[in-house]
């Protein structure tokens, strides 16, 4: 069993408050948010924990083992690093950075201060996702030809007021947001992207950053993925597919909003015609979170990294540059 790990919190929004909750039998010693009421709020649900006001005081805290970055994206890097150059293991939300260019340093400081740094592509861990990997991993499927992927969100009002829709914080829009998820899930199934084709823009909302992505990502060996993420999606939904030469893995919803998860294998026959149906539903609460931080936690304590790393998060956003640079 890994030990209990002191933990510091950097951004204490939305996405903070997920991962705070998700520490499991983990402490939270300390927090710390440019909005001051915020992160007071938070650490007032974890009595002991410490409020600071400069996030650079947090990281080089003598009580904190290891550190989570939440921030907007024009700070992750920045944080990361000044929190490895401190020595600490950190856990960094997704994308890792807005562009290739700011975590290159960060994964040579990592690599030097040998830390583990691990990026939060939580979806790895959702179970019907994990379920689908061990179907594969098991094989009797054939081999892998393709997945096609659809993701998407409707927004909110006032949505392209928010830092999201403000490139010079969020380093781009769609793609890079839940689009993201997307190609770092097609990765884990196909491998390594060679040709990498794509385009973007903004239909609806009023912005500076695009409102829907599209890709389309080939392997050396032709294995490709169809993608779509979308801010125009009126009804929320997930849609991850994979074709292998024996059969289909659907995967739909995500639980809340997105609806259930759902995980249907359909088997082709010898003689082909209607496939053999299984299914699984994933009903309960989102559970990915904990399971995430678990992965980190058990990464510090062996040294083996389970969940994805500064790589996996390098390698996502050089596809999204190259789709943006496409257009821009």
């Amino acid at each position: 069993m890994t030990r209990t790990l002191r933990v510091g919190l950097v951004g204490c929004g939305l996405v903070g408050r997920k991962r705070a909750k998700a520490l499991g039998r983990h402490s939270l010693v300390a927090v710390a948010d440019a909005n001051a009421a915020r992160a007071k709020e938070l650490a007032s649900a974890h009595p002991g924990a410490t409020v600071f006001a400069d996030w650079r005081r947090l990281v080089q805290c003598e009580e904190v083992d290891c550190v989570v970055v939440s921030t907007t994206h024009d700070s992750l890097a920045a944080v990361t690093m000044a929190a490895v150059k401190a020595g600490k293991h950190v856990l960094v939300e997704k994308p890792g950075a807005r562009a290739p260019k700011e975590l290159v340093p960060v994964m040579a400081a990592a690599k030097r201060a040998r830390v583990i740094v691990q990026v939060g592509f939580n979806h790895r861990f959702h179970p019907a996702l994990r379920k689908a990997r061990e179907l594969i991993d098991a094989g009797g499927l054939g081999e892998l030809m393709y997945v096609r992927g659809r993701y998407g969100h409707g927004g909110r009002p006032g949505y392209d007021k928010e830092w999201r829709a403000n490139k010079k914080v969020s380093g781009g829009g769609e793609l890079l947001d839940q689009g993201a998820h997307l190609i770092d899930l097609s990765r884990w199934f196909l491998g390594e992207f060679s040709m990498v084709e794509g385009f973007v823009h903004t239909y609806f909302w009023k912005m500076k950053v695009e409102d829907n992505g599209f890709a389309l990502l080939r392997t050396k060996t032709g294995r490709a993925a169809w993608l779509h993420a979308s801010w125009t999606e009126w009804k929320n939904m997930f849609s991850f597919e994979i074709y292998t030469k024996r059969a289909k893995i659907e995967i739909t919803g995500l639980g809340g909003s997105y609806g259930v998860e759902k995980l249907t294998l359909y088997k082709m026959r010898p003689k082909l015609g209607p496939p053999d149906t299984a299914s699984w539903d994933y009903p309960g609460e989102d559970e990915s979170w904990r399971l995430e931080f678990e992965s980190f936690a058990r990464a510090i304590e062996t040294g083996r990294r389970t969940g994805a790393g500064l790589a996996d998060a390098k390698a996502m956003l050089d596809v999204v540059s190259r789709i943006y640079g496409g257009k821009r």
